[in-house]
């Protein structure tokens, strides 16, 4: 069995056929899903999916927090409302936050997105809410590698036991030593099954087997052989064979410690 450590269910592409990506997950062998908020209106739907599918075929659990473009909506009332719901039984991490420093300097977007420094700021903020209810925390980290891993240290140093996952890993080989050094777990997606990907694939060989985590971040990073596609929590096997071969072991094996790792992290 398998478990997509980090889904975006909620997404509106699923509205019409929820049910039956959740069945056809359950029969992928794809056990339990998070699914991560990104802001405020996102998390309170990642709770409501995780309580409306706590017995249903693929277990939903819940993770809320603010996205590092959208931390401008990070007030004092929005960060209220994410502690009462990260207090619910169904939500076992805060996520996804982080940093980002590609989209602040994209100026043909057509969209508000928080600047670096109201970034670093929030990214603080959501790191003490999480230690201060045990929960672990699921890092985006786009373009911001040096800076993410300075206040991760920062905060594991503050508070020793805390920890994570980098999802949807992208600081190569050279940052993964510091990454593990910290007490973080890996996470890979689509990308890894990509042909050009080679890079991603020697992070798949290197990092400890009991580091790793398997994501979809669906609907996007979708892998071969359905690339350019919705994805969907079915498609996470492609994602593991990936990596067992990679590695030169057994799916089985593959499945089998990144779901104990699953149910580690988050007390699944």
């Amino acid at each position: 069995m398998f478990v997509d450590t980090h889904a975006h269910l909620q997404s509106s592409c699923y509205a019409d056929d929820l049910d039956v990506i959740l069945n056809r997950a359950a029969q992928a062998g794809v056990s339990a899903c998070i699914v991560i908020g990104t802001d405020l209106e996102s998390s309170r739907a990642a709770v409501a999916l995780a309580e409306a599918s706590a017995d249903g075929p693929c277990a939903l659990y819940a993770a809320v927090g603010i996205h590092p473009t959208d931390t401008d909506t990070l007030t004092a009332g929005v960060l209220a409302d994410l502690e009462t719901l990260a207090r619910h039984p169904r939500v076992v991490a805060i996520g996804e936050i982080g940093l980002d420093y590609y989209w602040p300097q994209m100026t043909d977007r057509d969209w508000p997105c928080a600047g670096p420094e109201q970034q670093r700021r929030a990214f603080r903020t959501q790191l003490e809410l999480a230690a201060a209810l045990g929960l672990p925390v699921i890092i985006h980290d786009r373009d911001a590698h040096a800076d993410t891993l300075e206040l991760l240290a920062a905060w594991v140093h503050g508070h020793p036991g805390c920890t994570g996952v980098l999802h949807a890993y992208a600081g190569g080989l050279d940052h993964l030593p510091a990454v593990l050094d910290l007490g973080f777990s890996i996470g890979m997606d689509g990308p890894v099954t990509f042909p050009k990907a080679t890079g991603l694939r020697a992070v798949a060989r290197e990092v400890p087997l009991d580091r790793l985590l398997l994501e979809t971040d669906c609907p996007y990073l979708t892998p071969i052989p359905y690339r350019g596609r919705r994805n969907e929590p079915a498609y996470l096997p492609y994602v593991a064979q990936t990596i067992a071969e990679t590695r030169g072991i057994e799916i089985t094996e593959l499945a089998e410690v990144t779901t104990q790792n699953a149910q580690r992290i988050f007390k699944l």
